[in-house]
């Protein structure tokens, strides 16, 4: 088949998925699962092979990112359950200063969303952000938008979450890398985030009468707790939950840098950094730190971990269909197709990465799919270009900026920041949608430098 019939048909697939998603309100995984199916046979592929084909790219994806969504969402759920967000944001504030409340909030937020979905930590630190805005007599917007923005960019980049883990699968790209190089982007981000809030709410915004409702009729918790509740965990508790982790997978990725392949040390530090080994530590010193201090019963902190699967299992099945679908496109030689014709426009890789991932993520609204369909529409390019781990890694977290900006209507995310900050569609379009571009397009330029001065 020749190429520009290839590549129409990857640009039909797209095509027909945002309708599917959009349109006809088709769940993200049935709808990616039905277009690999068609894309297999307008394709040509022999019908004996379409079935492993797709069996292989879901088993390719999920060996990796099903353990590690199910590790981070259960160490989510234990840091939120056991009131440890709450412990973890009061003790920002304190360090900063009543003055730097939004500062505070911001970093918190940061370390927060690191092992916590965007839209669970932010409901989290939704009843700390109402308290500190009626201390300061300021609407939640004023507080509540940096720390959403900086949350999101976390959430795209950072693994544990699926995007961007899955993203990393296809591509091949080292996890530890990914969370190195994306973690460094997101602490001058955030410094971005808290900026460009201050400058959108240079103006007052209406606040929805429910909201405003809600607003008035909240009362901040007690900073003690009451007589024969438990202590929340402290901030070094979470902390140590978050860093040890990323101080395991680092160790991991120093190792494979540094040692020949083979050096026994290597494989032990390889062995020790890898991210499931370092996430399984993590539930282990949850257990000590907070479920046996806290005294939960073993049927408690199972019902606690437990309670962290079902959402997850969402994410983790339409993280699988993009791999199906990115499978799909390479086996057809879709990718190899678009790999050619990149080469052939001369349109830098990282730049082409970025663009597309953008693209998907204001059509169909969903970070992930934007992300997974990216790396797979880019994977045959990226292994035809023989590039360095760290520079697939910078590819990898370019698509995951892509996938940061532009968030309107059509994303839950959208709707969950403008409700509980008591924004309209409108005035949402002009903060919210504003914001996430200007950080996406931030955090993309500031992957490009990196990209640049190690080419």
């Amino acid at each position: 088949m020749t190429t520009p019939m290839l590549l129409g048909i990857a640009g039909a697939s797209i095509a027909l998925l945002l309708v599917l998603i959009i349109r006809l309100q088709v769940h993200a995984f049935i709808a990616m699962m039905l277009v690999s199916f068609l894309v297999a046979l307008v394709a040509g592929m022999p019908l004996a092979d379409i079935v492993p084909t797709l069996i292989a790219g879901m088993g390719g994806t999920l060996g990796s990112v099903a353990i590690l969504v199910a590790l981070g969402a259960m160490l989510g759920k234990t840091i939120e359950v056991s009131g440890g967000a709450g412990s973890l944001a009061q003790r920002f504030t304190q360090l900063l200063g009543p003055t730097r409340v939004p500062a505070a909030l911001t970093a918190a937020a940061l370390v927060l969303s690191i092992p916590v979905f965007f839209d669970v930590g932010f409901i989290i630190l939704v009843p700390i952000i109402y308290g500190f805005c009626k201390a300061a007599r300021v609407d939640p917007v004023k507080f509540g938008l940096p720390v959403a923005g900086i949350m999101l960019a976390v959430h795209v980049v950072v693994p544990p979450h699926p995007g961007i883990v899955g993203g990393a699968a296809v591509l091949s790209a080292d996890v530890g890398w990914v969370t190195l190089i994306g973690l460094a982007i997101c602490l001058p981000l955030a410094v971005v985030s808290q900026y460009v809030a201050g400058w959108l709410n240079r103006k007052p915004y209406a606040m929805l009468p429910t909201t405003a409702e809600q607003f008035n009729a909240f009362e901040a918790g007690e900073t003690q707790p009451a007589k024969g509740k438990l202590q929340a965990p402290g901030v070094g508790v979470v902390l140590t939950l978050i860093c040890v982790p990323l101080l395991l997978i680092m160790i991991g990725t120093t190792g494979a840098t540094l040692l020949p392949q083979g050096d026994p040390l290597r494989n032990a530090m390889g062995f020790i950094g890898s991210p499931i080994f370092a996430l399984m530590v993590a539930i282990g010193l949850a257990f000590w730190l907070i479920a046996k201090r806290q005294g939960w019963s073993r049927e408690r902190t199972n019902e606690v971990m437990e309670s962290a699967l079902p959402p997850a299992a969402t994410v983790i099945l339409v993280t699988g269909a993009g791999g199906v679908f990115a499978k799909v496109l390479t086996a057809t030689g879709i990718g190899a197709a678009l790999s050619t014709s990149i080469t052939d426009m001369h349109l830098p890789l990282i730049l082409a990465g970025f663009v597309i991932s953008l693209a998907l993520r204001a059509a169909q609204g969903s970070a992930t799919v934007a992300i997974l369909t990216t790396c797979g529409l880019l994977a045959s390019a990226v292994t035809a270009g023989a590039y360095s781990p760290v520079q697939v890694a910078l590819l990898t977290v370019a698509i995951g900026f892509g996938g940061l900006g532009l968030s309107h209507v059509n994303d839950s995310g959208f709707w969950i920041v403008t409700r509980y900050l008591g924004l309209s569609v409108g005035d949402g379009l002009r903060t919210w949608t504003v914001l996430t571009t200007i950080l996406g397009v931030v955090g993309f330029l500031l992957t490009a430098v990196l990209w640049a001065l190690i080419a």
